[in-house]
């Protein structure tokens, strides 16, 4: 990866971090230790807060590596199935106890690569470590039918070797998410840490075999796109579960089917929007309107596309401007810092994607605020808000992963239901409106795999998937569970 060079012309404070602090993951994890690659690819890491180099020689695997880490899975199945429900359940428990305990750490480690603020990684920290501790109950057989001279029932049982490849915005959380449940339903696996932000997926794996877990049951590899297309062609992996952009998912599961037709799992893009009447505390909705600029917009699940009532269009626009003029004058502060809630776009490379759309954006709507590059080192980019867009607008239909919303008026509630389903996208949408029965009535034909009405709260005991072009396979709860096993029907004559 190369660093960018800058010239900087502003007023910001300098930032440095103290690389002293804590050590910095930069090989492998396999079988229970660190791993040096034999691919001889390194890369150089930089921070997207200050283009300070944060590790020059971190090791990227080849297809060895790939080997050796399936390979360790296959034992560390043996040694975690070998355990007792209840042993494997105690495990997970310990090891979300050991994720909590080292918060700071982790926390650190997003902080100084991609600027992830204290408050959003104590969050996805939190959930995390719920992850962890909730998704440990055990599926049981369960008897189908039961007569004098026979019996049926169906077992679940594990994939096997499992592979796991993580998004760059929310490593930490997905990997215990995934991993988690791939565990309590008795798999190994192979995670692929994303290439853009590492480290503290590489720590959390670390941690694992001082819980309890086996060595070889949890094994940690790195790379670009090559290693996780590798992970889903190889014909000892079972199942796959990829969370990451339309376009990858594609590849995965096209690279699944041609090898051994493997089971696959995506989380993949969205373009979600927010609808918000007349009748819901507007104060509130507001706020959640400036969701889009959680992590500078790198989230599948933002509100994107914001519809307001067209009788609360021009009271509404004011209050969410107002909150981005908040974010701007955060922008560019040290993310290790209490009060700092901005962020920077993770890589030079997503900027200039996000730039592109900007651009495109101007083409096809208004642009009310935003959208200029921040001088100066790091990743930053001023939010853009875009109005009055033309109904094809690629700012409209595609998910830009960054800090752009387009606001919208609209009518009544049939116009509304028609412009909020017109996507290939279905992975959340959000409503907000005092009357329950519209309410029922949008959550029911909304073409998303997960409404919130009235920014209700989210919860790892709830399913979560993706429709359309969103998603395949659920995640979380029991439903989610049971993605990562296989049942058997047994029928027995006495």
């Amino acid at each position: 990866m190369s660093i960018p060079s800058h010239v900087s012309s502003s007023s910001r404070p300098s930032i440095s971090f103290d690389l002293n602090r804590y050590p910095i993951p930069s090989k492998h994890f396999i079988d229970g230790q660190w791993t040096t690659s034999k691919s001889k690819n390194t890369q150089c890491y930089a921070s997207a807060v200050n283009d300070q180099v944060i590790c020059e020689d971190f090791q990227w695997a080849g297809k060895d590596d790939v080997e050796d880490a399936v390979e360790s899975a296959a034992t560390g199945l043996k040694r975690w199935q070998s355990l007792s429900k209840a042993g494997r359940r105690d495990a997970l428990l310990r090891y979300g106890q050991l994720v909590k305990e080292h918060a700071e750490q982790i926390f650190w480690l997003e902080a100084i690569l991609v600027g992830k603020t204290r408050k959003f990684s104590m969050f996805e920290i939190d959930h995390a470590v719920e992850a962890l501790t909730c998704l440990t109950f055990a599926l049981d057989s369960r008897i189908v039918e039961r007569e004098e001279d026979h019996v049926q029932y169906m077992i679940r049982q594990p994939y096997g070797i499992c592979a796991v490849v993580l998004p760059f915005n929310g490593p930490l959380v997905c990997y215990c998410m995934k991993v988690a449940a791939a565990l309590a339903a008795g798999n190994a696996v192979v995670v692929k840490a994303s290439e853009l932000n590492p480290f503290s997926t590489l720590f959390a794996v670390s941690l694992a075999t001082q819980a309890g877990i086996p060595p070889g049951v949890i094994n940690c590899i790195t790379g670009d796109g090559s290693i996780g297309n590798a992970l889903a062609e190889h014909m000892k992996i079972r199942k796959i579960s990829f969370t990451g952009s339309l376009a990858v998912g594609r590849e995965v599961q096209i690279a699944a089917a041609r090898s051994n037709l493997k089971n696959v799992t995506l989380q993949l893009s969205g373009k979600s929007p927010i609808i918000v009447f007349p009748d819901a505390d507007l104060d509130k909705a507001a706020r959640h309107c400036g969701m889009f600029l959680a992590l500078n917009g790198q989230g599948c699940t933002l509100g994107t596309r914001v519809y307001l009532h067209k009788s609360i269009y021009k009271e509404m626009l004011p209050k969410i401007e107002s909150l981005v003029q908040s974010y701007d004058d955060n922008l560019g502060s040290d993310p290790l810092e209490d009060g700092t809630w901005s962020s920077p776009l993770f890589h030079h490379r997503q900027r200039e994607r996000v730039e592109r759309y900007i651009e495109q954006g101007k083409k096809e709507a208004t642009l009310l605020r935003g959208g200029e590059i921040v001088p100066g080192p790091g990743c930053f980019l001023r939010p853009a808000i875009f109005v009055d867009p033309l109904p094809d607008a690629r700012i409209l239909k595609e998910e830009i992963f960054g800090p752009v919303v387009v606001i919208l008026p609209f009518e009544d509630d049939d116009e509304m239901l028609r412009l909020a389903n017109d996507t290939e996208y279905g992975l959340r949408a959000y409503v907000w409106t005092k009357d329950l029965g519209r309410a029922f009535r949008f959550t029911n034909l909304l073409e998303a795999g997960c409404v919130g009405v009235n920014e209700g709260p989210w919860s790892l005991h709830t399913t979560y998937g993706g429709w359309k072009q969103s998603g395949v396979g659920l995640e979380n709860g029991e439903a989610g569970l049971l993605d990562w096993v296989q049942s058997k029907s047994v029928m027995i004559r006495a």
